[in-house]
């Protein structure tokens, strides 16, 4: 009776525990969620990274269409995300959620007013009648100088023979 009693309860464990193994490997959805740059500028990428997204997911928010997280070889899901070009400056959220699980982790970052860079115009245009008329004078300037030296080294130097 007592080997029938001992069977019973271990046979109970480890059902118990063959049935609780599936729970412990999932994962219990997004965590340590990062944002870089925290601060960015509208038209610019955002790359967020996050952990416990073990089958990839999404990422959302009104600052940019929904991005995919993609599983990199150390564990941990990212994505990159472009900001909308006309996107408000001010705070915004985005929303991490798992392809496995359900549960969603929000994470604060900021788009900045202003824009990028100007390139510049590349020299699509050409000078203006006031820069051509700036140029040429200091290119007189520059002759009417260079012969006023070579006029004054003449003198000096035929004084002395």
């Amino acid at each position: 009776m007592r080997a029938a009693r001992t069977l019973a309860v271990t046979a109970t464990a480890l059902a118990a525990v063959g049935l609780a193994a599936p729970l412990a490997a999932a994962t219990n959805g997004p965590s340590g969620v990062t944002v870089n740059p925290y601060d960015v500028h509208a038209g610019s990428t955002i790359t967020i990274t996050a952990k416990g997204c073990g089958h990839g997911g999404t990422v959302t928010s009104n600052a940019f269409p929904e991005t995919s997280l993609s599983v990199n070889s150390d564990g941990l899901s990212s994505g990159i995300a472009r900001v909308y070009n006309n996107a408000t400056p001010g705070n915004y959220n985005l929303a991490v959620k798992c392809s496995d699980n359900s549960k969603v982790v929000t994470h604060p970052f900021r788009v900045l007013s202003g824009n990028g860079t100007q390139g510049g115009l590349g020299g699509s245009l050409a000078p203006s009648s006031t820069e051509m008329a700036v140029g040429g004078g200091l290119v007189a300037a520059a002759a009417l100088g260079g012969g006023l030296f070579v006029i004054r080294r003449r003198r000096v130097t035929g004084a002395g023979v």
